[in-house]
């Protein structure tokens, strides 16, 4: 995946999730000039070399970090999670879409967009396109 994996960043995603998978299909489809283009790879987690990433980040990736939040892993081994994943997705993109994640990046909004993130992932099964496989264990 990144670096001796591919050219690009990779998204790490829950294939499980109907809702994850279907916001990663819109992503890699729509704008067709705009986020298609951006050369970026999507793997489900659970069809990922996790080891590999794990070892390539210096420990930065686990199946428990990927199975709750979307990872964004750059060539030069950086991990971004949650929100952050997003907005460099939107930033790598470029037009419109790269000004949302130049946003989403911006420290006084970072806060507000991981709250926003986190409740949206708590919620995934009740999302359009969530079923009841997309939620998320629940933490004791």
């Amino acid at each position: 995946m990144t670096s001796a994996f591919a050219p690009g960043p990779v998204l790490v995603f829950d294939g499980d999730c109907a809702f994850c998978s279907s916001c990663v299909r819109w992503a890699e489809r729509y704008p067709r000039q705009s986020l298609s283009s951006a050369g970026w790879e999507a793997v489900a987690f659970q069809f990922a070399d996790l080891e590999a990433l794990a070892e390539f980040t210096g420990g930065q990736v686990s199946e428990e970090r990927a199975s709750r939040e979307v990872l964004w892993i750059t060539p030069d081994r950086k991990v971004y999670g949650g929100a952050q994943a997003v907005a460099r997705l939107l930033m790598r993109s470029g037009g419109p879409w790269a000004w949302a994640g130049g946003l989403l990046a911006l420290a006084p909004v970072r806060p507000l967009a991981g709250v926003v993130y986190r409740w949206v992932a708590r919620h995934r099964d009740q999302m359009p396109g969530g079923t009841k496989a997309c939620a998320l264990p629940r933490r004791s």
